[in-house]
C-alpha cells in the first residue's frame, strides 16, 4: 500500500497564546523544534521526542504536532498496531492507530487535542485507512486533572468524535478488563468491504465465549 502524507496545518487562538496545529510533519522538522518540558506522560522528553521522530521516519507513521513558536506542547501520532496486539494479526496494511495523544496541562481545555485530531484528518488519505484508538483508563491522567474516571473517558469521547472516530463493541480482553476502557475507530470512505469484514473478525475473536 503507498503511504500519501499531505501536510494541512491550521492556527488556533488559545488564553496561552496561538499555536500551529500542522502535519504530517517530517524527522527534520521534528529535529528543530524544542519539546516542552511538560510533555511526560509517556516518557521523559527527550526520549519521546526520539520516538516521535523514529515514527515520523516510518512509511505509514504520522505525527501531528500543537507548537507554540518553535516549542512542540502537543502531538498525535499514527502508526501501525503494536505487534503484540489484537490489532496486528489480522497484518491489514489499511489499519492504523491512533497511538498516543498528549498536550501539556497549559494548553488542556482550549481545544488543542481536537484540533489535532481535525488537522490529522484534513489528509483525504486517511480516508483509504481504518483509524483505530484503543483508550485504557490507567493511562489517563486523572490526578493532574481532577476529573474522575468517567468523566474523563467523557472528555476522551469527545475528543475522538472531533477526528471521526466512535465507539467500537469489541471483546478485547484488556479493552473489556473495565467498562471505562474502549475502542474507537473511524473507517474511512474508501475502505473495501473485505477489510471491514476483517476489522470486525479481529473486534470479535471469542465469540466461542457466548
Amino acid at each position: 500500500m503507498e503511504h500519501r502524507k499531505t501536510y494541512n496545518a491550521k492556527e488556533i487562538k488559545t488564553p496561552k497564546g496561538n499555536l500551529l496545529i500542522e502535519g504530517p510533519v517530517s524527522p527534520g522538522k521534528l529535529m528543530e523544534y524544542e519539546f516542552h518540558k511538560d510533555l511526560v506522560a509517556f516518557r521523559p522528553p527527550e526520549q519521546q521526542k526520539k520516538a516521535l521522530i523514529e515514527i515520523a521516519a516510518l512509511p505509514e507513521g504520522r505525527i501531528i504536532i500543537a507548537r507554540h513558536r518553535d516549542i512542540i506542547v502537543g502531538y498525535v501520532t499514527y502508526v501501525y498496531p503494536d505487534p503484540l496486539e489484537r490489532w496486528s494479526e489480522g497484518k491489514m496494511d489499511n489499519l492504523i492507530e491512533l497511538g498516543a495523544i498528549e498536550v501539556i496541562p497549559e494548553f488542556r481545555g482550549s481545544g488543542t487535542g481536537k484540533n489535532l485530531l481535525r488537522v490529522s484528518m484534513m489528509d483525504d488519505a486517511m480516508e483509504d485507512y481504518i483509524t483505530i484508538t484503543t483508550e485504557y483508563y490507567w493511562h489517563w491522567d486523572l490526578k493532574g486533572t481532577g476529573l474522575n474516571v468517567w468523566e474523563y473517558r467523557k472528555v476522551m469521547e469527545k475528543m475522538m468524535n472531533a477526528g471521526g472516530l466512535e465507539w467500537y463493541a469489541t471483546d478485547d480482553p484488556e479493552i473489556s478488563s473495565h467498562p471505562a476502557n474502549c475502542l474507537m475507530a473511524k473507517i474511512g470512505k474508501r475502505v473495501d468491504l473485505e477489510s471491514v469484514q476483517q476489522f470486525d473478525r479481529l473486534r470479535f475473536m471469542n465469540r466461542f465465549m457466548y
